[in-house]
């Protein structure tokens, strides 16, 4: 019979909101659990006890990510009674995207994505994929005629286009180029 994990306590949600914020701002690659335990007032074993090891943590982490990007899909959704287009919803990804509160969810992002190309058999497995997917998802669902292997591929066009946009405006924090270049692309 499966088991299924117990709901998080208060306690454990409140350490990874902090662990979260922590991890907003300092990354992933070198999290060394003592001198984030110290950031979140906590201690190691107390995170271990409750994330079960470091790559524990790290997919809570994750998880916790993922929640804010699905917020936005969520709304984008609530916000439409019949698809508004790839292009409409397409303007909405890039403002939400390139907004100066979210370049540390952004960075975050980046991050995430580039372990799980690199380590996929670790905490970040899938991360990359499932983020894929959650974007093509909203993305089909702005499309009038979202079966078809043209729209298919234009929504796959757009995605890479808004994430190497995301990229360049991440590096070089010029907001002005990188927006103009989405708006040339999307065009009318």
């Amino acid at each position: 019979m499966p088991t299924t994990k117990p709901a998080p306590s208060a306690r454990e949600q409140e350490l990874l909101e902090r662990a979260y914020a922590y991890s907003l701002t300092h990354g992933l690659a070198d999290l060394s659990l003592r001198p984030l335990a110290t950031a979140i007032g906590s201690s190691p074993r107390v995170l271990l006890f409750l994330f079960g090891s470091k790559d524990g943590l790290i997919r809570a982490l994750l998880a916790r990510a993922r929640v804010d990007e699905l917020e936005l899909l969520r709304q984008l959704d609530a916000r439409y009674d019949e698809p508004p287009g790839l292009t409409v919803v397409a303007r909405e990804l890039w403002t939400w995207l390139a907004a100066p509160e979210r370049r540390p969810l952004m960075k975050f992002w980046v991050e995430a994505y580039g372990r799980s190309l690199v380590a996929p058999e670790g905490p970040w497995a899938d991360y990359g994929r499932s983020t894929v997917d959650d974007w093509l998802e909203l993305l089909k669902a702005s499309q009038p005629d979202p079966g078809s292997a043209e729209a298919e591929a234009r929504r796959t066009a757009v995605l890479a286009m808004l994430r190497g946009a995301l990229l360049d405006l991440l590096a070089t924090g010029d907001l002005k180029r990188t927006t103009k270049a989405v708006e040339d692309y999307l065009g009318d």
